[in-house]
């Protein structure tokens, strides 16, 4: 099979309005309050980190976002269009790039096989789309393993394989729930060099989930969750050590 180009460039939108704006979001998990009116704002071409102990919701409001989860009340709008009552694959082709916590690369495919799926999230799939140069240039260890089963690579090979799998739909805005888990240091930093260089390159909005304190201060701006509400905010150049110790520390 022969591919024709694609690129990362992301799809376009108005840089005047927010390309994320989550407002008065309540989830509940039965009767359980989740998340509690959660307002939050990614701008084109920012990161955005959420910070948060353990069981805050923080995984809870990428999946609404993601619209894997139904709030009951609140609005999501992406780039000025209301998605709050879009399907998961509705809101993908509408520009959404998910990397959930775990990955879930599909082990029996190989690398090449994982990254064409991710053309699925196009609006207008082309059939003949090859991978661009620009993956390569991101995670340089993928060209050498595309015949490589997705199962047999590292879990810092896999999260890379993940986020470059994201990028093949050309997403307005990249969603990663904690892309260093579980990861070696060395690879860490080279995920973290990737995601600063896909928001300066490409414009591709960015919104993750992350502990590893040198990553979120690679972030723009960031919001703190505590017991499902947004506790704290501000830029991350301004992000305290008393900040720090109240969300981040063990």
């Amino acid at each position: 099979m022969s591919y024709t180009n694609t690129t990362l460039e992301p799809m376009g939108s108005s840089t005047a309005d927010p390309m994320l704006e989550v407002s008065g979001l309540n989830v509940y998990y039965g009767e359980s309050h989740i998340l509690r009116g959660v307002d939050m704002t990614v701008h084109p071409g920012k990161m955005v980190c959420l910070i948060g102990r353990n069981g805050v919701g923080k995984t809870t409001l990428l999946k609404t976002i993601m619209g894997l989860l139904k709030p009951r009340s609140g609005s999501i709008v992406l780039a000025s269009q209301p998605i709050t009552t879009k399907s998961p694959d509705q809101r993908a082709r509408l520009g959404i790039g998910y990397v959930p916590q775990g990955r879930e690369v599909i082990p029996r495919l190989t690398v090449k096989e994982n990254l064409i799926l991710g053309l699925e999230a196009l609006p207008k799939r082309n059939k003949s789309a090859e991978i661009p140069d620009e993956i390569f240039e991101l995670f340089p260890v993928l060209k050498t393993m595309l015949g490589r089963m997705g199962g047999d690579l590292s879990g810092g090979q896999q999260q890379q394989l993940a986020i470059a799998r994201a990028l093949m739909g050309q997403p307005r805005l990249l969603v990663l729930d904690e892309p260093t888990e579980g990861i070696q240091p060395s690879i860490i930093l080279e995920i973290e060099a990737a995601v600063r260089r896909i928001v300066e390159t490409t414009g591709i909005s960015v919104l993750l989930v992350e502990q590893h304190l040198h990553f979120v201060r690679q972030a723009d701006w960031y919001y703190a969750m505590q017991k499902g509400g947004i506790v704290a905010s501000g830029s991350t150049q301004e992000l305290s050590n008393e900040v720090v110790q109240r969300f981040l520390a063990v």
